[in-house]
């Protein structure tokens, strides 16, 4: 296996021992092909990085824990190596720890590995869970800062947070999708992907206050658990559908949007309004297809454009100051497409 980089650099970046990764390189015998994988993808992943941005050394390393739809941190990679280049002359190198369903359990453990290992800092996109919260804290009391992403924790657990302001993004919603609904009587399906995630409750809380306020009429049905994900979705949706026949929009801060439609069309019924987050690969081609009304997106590169930012900043790497600010968000449309 050839490649270009240190073997200390590879072995940061697959999250293994030295000797491990020295075992896997010389092809020598004993390693598991899960462990030969993980060096590959590492190689991988840093060809990609120094490419982009024409490293030669790292002087940040930044670690991405995220447990997302594959969909959405496949956008959140594509951020922050595009950013990678953008920087110039800095030296920043980004290590994916992702999953679709983790569980706190692998979280919990991911972190630890990262405390004993040491990292610049930590991006955290993970349910407020207590030991997550305790492992959090652990990562800044050992001078790692960690950085919420999307979705938050307490304050304790984190130096900042970084993207939208989940609450009034869920007001944003509510009131466009009010207006757009008229004043015919009927319920939203308001789809999370599991109540673990404080920032999708956030969301919800937003949009229940401004329908409330300004839209009474319109009443609220909710479903989770389905993770973002295909099947799991489209089963809590077909189950709600089911039970309440007076669903006609939908708003989803918790994705699987596909799966969603796909329940509407399996029970024959129409969406009137299907209010989405995140520009990805997947909203888009629905966007375009008109099955998705808005979409509420904000800057992901923006994103880790501050995340870089900052950790250089803490880390006297750079002389400017960055205060963490909630990110601007817009309203996509199929027509702004």
């Amino acid at each position: 296996m050839t490649h270009r980089f240190p073997l200390k650099e590879v072995a940061f970046q697959a999250g293994l021992s030295l000797a491990t990764v020295d075992r896997v390189l010389h092809g020598r015998s004993g390693v598991r092909a899960t462990t030969r994988a993980r060096v590959a993808d590492a190689i991988e992943e840093l060809e990609r990085q120094y490419g982009a941005a024409g490293l030669a050394g790292r002087a940040v390393s930044i670690d991405v824990v995220m447990e997302a739809p594959r969909r959405f941190s496949e956008a959140v990679r594509a951020a922050f190596e595009a950013e990678l280049a953008a920087l110039g002359p800095k030296q920043v190198s980004v290590r994916f720890h992702i999953g679709e369903t983790m569980g706190a359990a692998q979280i919990v453990s991911v972190l630890r590995a990262i405390r004993r290992r040491g990292s610049h800092g930590v991006v955290l996109k993970a349910p407020e869970h207590s030991e997550i919260v305790k492992e959090a804290i652990a990562l800044q009391g050992a001078g790692i800062p960690v950085l919420t992403f999307v979705t938050d924790l307490p304050e304790p657990a984190r130096a900042g947070y970084v993207g939208m302001d989940n609450v009034k993004a869920g007001c944003a919603a509510a009131g466009l999708m009010g207006q757009m609904l008229g004043n015919a009587p009927g319920s939203v399906l308001v789809n999370l992907s599991s109540v673990r995630f404080a920032g999708e409750d956030a969301r919800e809380a937003g949009f229940r206050a401004e329908l409330a306020a300004h839209f009474p009429h319109v009443s609220i049905v909710r479903v989770s658990e389905g993770m973002g994900l295909q099947r799991s979705t489209r089963d809590v949706v077909a189950g709600a559908l089911a039970d309440h026949p007076d669903i006609r929009s939908v708003y989803s801060p918790g994705g699987g949007n596909r799966a969603v439609l796909d329940a509407f069309d399996e029970a024959r019924r129409t969406c009137d309004v299907f209010a989405g987050h995140d520009l990805d690969r997947a909203n888009r081609a629905l966007l375009e297809a008109r099955r998705l009304s808005f979409v509420i997106h904000h800057d992901l590169r923006r994103d880790a454009q501050m995340i870089a930012r900052y950790l250089l900043h803490h880390h006297r790497m750079a002389s400017e100051p960055v205060e963490l600010r909630p990110s601007r968000f817009e309203i996509v449309t199929p027509q702004s497409l």
